[in-house]
């Protein structure tokens, strides 16, 4: 994301706002772009008629003759609503942000350009399925006639105008196939993994001992937390869920470092969050045996940032007469700017996602002397190329970009990474003068072609042969189908390493610490048709590394998510069968699952004050966080405080806790230890101990919520505290007030924290305003697909005062969704616009 874009103040003056929003000629202007969905358009390339049907929502179902016409139409309606994100999105994929907004994007560009990842995806696309390759063609060809029929810059949208007043030489230019594979680099960027741990153990190491830097990176609580897969192993003809283990190769110990580079400094598209471990998600499937219909139903929903618009855009995507020449019949959630569609459902097939998180990046740390690294005793010279960064409103930059065999070094371009080196010498006792990245989304993959064999996918046979060209990123895959059958794959390109466990930066120097190979599809974890009859998957541990001898990642959530799904599945289970609303309830379930550790602690202490008539509140709390909860609002400020307290005095800035549950973890542990060095308050002369800390979080949190919230303990709200504002990811982030309120809706009150299941994330360090959530939700019902529902975070047009901007958001707010329509007969019944394409 560009940072907040200060240099339009220096031309949108209030008087230009104002006259853009209220004036009778601004009004034109901003509708002046709104999209014709009623009526006949002629579109160049189209061989034949599409027909799109849009319900209140604004939601399209399309419907052509062929799949080529389909996809053009795809990309004509995606840039009917969305071009603006879709323009956005490549300037940020291809390291071209400063074109559309000065200098002031050019940290992010350097980054981009750096890794390279819209070379990455000009290697991808010829690698790519002759058919895969057609539809990204036909897909750019109806953008581009969007974009031939559109000329002006408010004809485009409102963003374009406002940025016509910084940079009136700027012009969108023709989209390619490129376009569209470059932004799977952004979804893998934004999933990658372990990346941020693997950095914070090494900030950690700057100031503590590594034992007590372990610490705070607690192992998964397999005792009490389920994994994903819970039988099987590995046998010589791959993963086999009947198989038990028979002596799982050990993990080697992880090599020590402590170089880290502030990764931050890459723009995020899927989400930048705040708070907790980073983007998750739920996703769980139920077998027809516990479900009334005797069918199986899927839910799904994926945690990412809060943005303006969404990151999805809902569409269905219909053959008229399916057949191989045109075999879609697909429902679901859609980036705009990539044909197909990623997560959803077709005729017989329903398929959800969630991060798997295998560890596919790792850091080298490098010896680098003039024109080259030091690689096992010999001097090899750097790979080098030049990049060329234009800027809006000044001259263009030159970018020298080095890079050895590990992959390029990102410590020329990442904020502070030169400053943690020295780090690195403390551990290894010897000298690092630079940090590569390699990470597996650095070499040209299938992934586009996997998107659209599920989106074609018959059978678990199809599923699985299309999960496995899913590369990047690497996600659990959850399936269910129409004949009562379902399972769990895990794809992706995961390394198998020479040495060490890529939990730490690594010498790249000696050689030891190399990837040999990528562990065989057929070796990944899968099941099908499980005898318990569900499988649960919300970024926790896949499975338990004792029975499983490849190494995926020590850096799982750690299974509160999970747990609490199975635990209200499995009861709703024993009271009786399953439905679509069950479904949609556990969803909504926002119960914290570190209260029943902390409360009791927190409770058996005694307070004296005004204090003690708050934590009167606790002692019959159940732990559910609704938006009028007293005792979680005051929970909340407690753990906010006893975070900051107990550990921002041990650790480097950039390494203080942000919440989530690798932080319950830690903590779970430390409260049975009263004296642990971490209770202690070094800037004080006396020795602190868990309670000490405990009363002082309290006393804290109380004279926090009492200057916010007011004296009267049973008003206070959590909703008031726990809000959301969405912010557009661009504009709304000027700096400008009245500029934001152009683009920017909310805020709203919020249920839920980091690790409920209605996962709403804050950053413990700067308040409770929500920063990632579940970015949609969607619930299945394979006996009836039109019994399925779903919503969206905020709507399916991305244009500022258009009516389906913002319309699901209250709807998301307050846990309901709407109906998820794919029968033509349905689809036509709930349309209100009919807009017909031709040639």
């Amino acid at each position: 994301m560009p940072r907040p874009l200060m240099w339009l103040a220096r031309v949108v003056t209030a008087l230009v706002v104002l006259s853009l929003a209220l004036a009778g000629a601004g009004v034109l202007a901003v509708r002046a772009s709104f999209p014709q969905v009623s009526g006949d358009l002629k579109v160049k390339g189209l061989t034949g008629k599409v027909t799109i049907y849009r319900d209140k929502t604004g939601v399209p179902h399309l419907y052509a003759d062929s799949s080529e016409d389909l996809f053009l139409a795809q990309g004509y309606v995606h840039a009917q609503d969305r071009f603006f994100e879709m323009d956005f999105r490549r300037h940020v994929t291809a390291g071209r942000l400063s074109e559309m907004f000065g200098a002031s994007t050019l940290p992010e560009d350097k980054v981009i350009r750096t890794m390279g990842w819209r070379r990455i995806a000009e290697r991808e696309l010829p690698m790519l399925s002759e058919q895969t390759r057609r539809y990204l063609d036909a897909y750019a060809r109806g953008v581009n006639s969007w974009m031939e029929q559109h000329e002006g810059a408010l004809g485009k949208s409102l963003e374009y105008g406002l940025l016509r007043l910084t940079n009136s030489g700027y012009r969108p230019e023709p989209w390619t196939p490129v376009d569209s594979v470059a932004w799977l680099k952004a979804m893998a960027w934004d999933l990658r993994s372990n990346l941020s741990d693997e950095i914070g153990r090494a900030l950690a190491a700057s100031k503590l001992p590594l034992d007590r830097v372990e610490q705070l990176w607690p192992g998964y609580p397999f005792g009490t937390h389920r994994p994903i897969v819970t039988k099987g192993s590995v046998t010589d003809h791959g993963f086999d869920q009947g198989q038990e283990p028979r002596g799982a190769t050990p993990h080697p110990e992880a090599a020590l470092a402590g170089a880290a580079s502030a990764i931050a400094a890459v723009p995020s598209l899927m989400g930048d969050p705040k708070g907790g471990n980073g983007i998750g998600s739920n996703s769980w499937v139920v077998g027809g045996t516990h479900t009334a219909s005797g069918k199986p139903l899927l839910a799904n929903d994926p945690h990412l940032s809060a943005g303006m618009p969404s990151i999805w855009y809902q569409a269905g995507l219909h053959c008229r007469t399916r057949s191989e020449r045109c075999p879609f019949d697909v429902t679901g959630f859609t980036f705009s700017g990539l044909p197909g569609v990623v997560i959803g459902h077709n005729d017989r097939v329903a398929w959800g996602f969630t991060n798997l998180g295998p560890d596919v990046a790792d850091l080298y740390l490098e010896r680098v002397k003039d024109d080259s690294y030091l690689f096992m005793g010999e001097w090899r010279p750097l790979t080098t190329r030049t990049e060329k960064i234009e800027v809006a409103g000044g001259d263009p930059v030159t970018l020298t970009v080095r890079e050895t065999l590990h992959g390029p070094v990102i410590s020329d371009v990442m904020r502070d990474a030169k400053d943690t080196l020295p780090g690195a010498a403390t551990v290894f006792r010897e000298q690092a003068d630079a940090v590569a990245l390699k990470w597996t989304a650095l070499e040209p993959g299938r992934t586009a072609d996997a998107i659209f064999d599920l989106n074609t996918a018959r059978d678990w046979q199809g599923f699985r042969a299309a999960a496995s060209k899913f590369e990047v990123p690497s996600q659990n895959l959850v399936y269910a189908d129409v004949d009562g059958n379902i399972g769990y794959q895990a794809p992706g390109r995961i390394p198998v390493r020479t040495r060490g466990d890529g939990t730490w930066p690594v010498p790249g120097w000696t050689g030891e610490y190399s990837w040999q190979s990528t562990i065989p599809f057929e070796d990944l974890p899968s099941v099908y048709n499980p005898a318990e009859g569900y499988v649960v998957t919300a970024n926790n541990a896949v499975v338990d590394p004792g029975r499983y001898p490849h190494m995926l990642t020590k850096d799982w959530a750690y299974g509160y998510r999970s747990q609490r799904i199975l635990d209200r599945l499995e009861g709703e289970i024993a009271k009786g069968k399953v439905d679509v609303e069950t479904m949609g309830a556990i969803q909504q379930d926002t119960d914290n699952g570190f209260a029943r550790f902390l409360v009791p602690k927190l409770t058996a202490l005694k307070v004296a004050g005004d204090p003690a008539r708050a934590l009167d509140l606790l002692r019959s709390w159940d732990g559910s966080q609704g938006v009028d909860s007293a005792p979680a609002t005051y929970f909340n400020a407690v753990w906010r405080h006893l975070l900051i307290e107990t550990f921002n005095d041990d650790l480097p800035e950039a390494a203080w806790p942000t919440g989530g549950d690798r932080w319950f973890e830690v903590v779970r542990v430390m409260l049975d230890r009263p004296g642990d060095p971490f209770w202690d308050d070094t800037r004080t002369p006396q020795k602190e101990t868990r309670d000490d800390m405990l009363r002082r979080a309290m006393a804290l949190g109380y004279d926090e919520l009492r200057q916010r919230l007011g004296e009267d303990v049973k008003e206070w709200r959590w909703g008031d505290l726990h809000t959301l504002t969405l912010t557009n990811q661009t504009f709304g982030s000027s700096g400008i007030s009245l500029i934001e309120r152009l683009f920017n809706r909310g805020p709203f009150p919020v249920p839920g924290n980091d690790d409920a299941v209605n996962a709403a994330g804050w950053d413990v360090q700067e308040g409770y305003e929500v920063g990632w959530l579940p970015s949609m939700r969607m619930v299945v019902d394979l006996a009836d697909l039109d019994r399925s529902r779903w919503v969206n975070l905020t709507g399916a047009s991305g244009h500022a005062f258009h009516e389906n901007y913002w319309d699901q958001s209250p709807l998301w707010a307050t846990g309901e969704t709407t109906p998820m329509l794919s029968r033509e007969e349905s689809v036509r019944k709930a349309a209100t616009h009919i807009l017909n394409l031709t040639p």
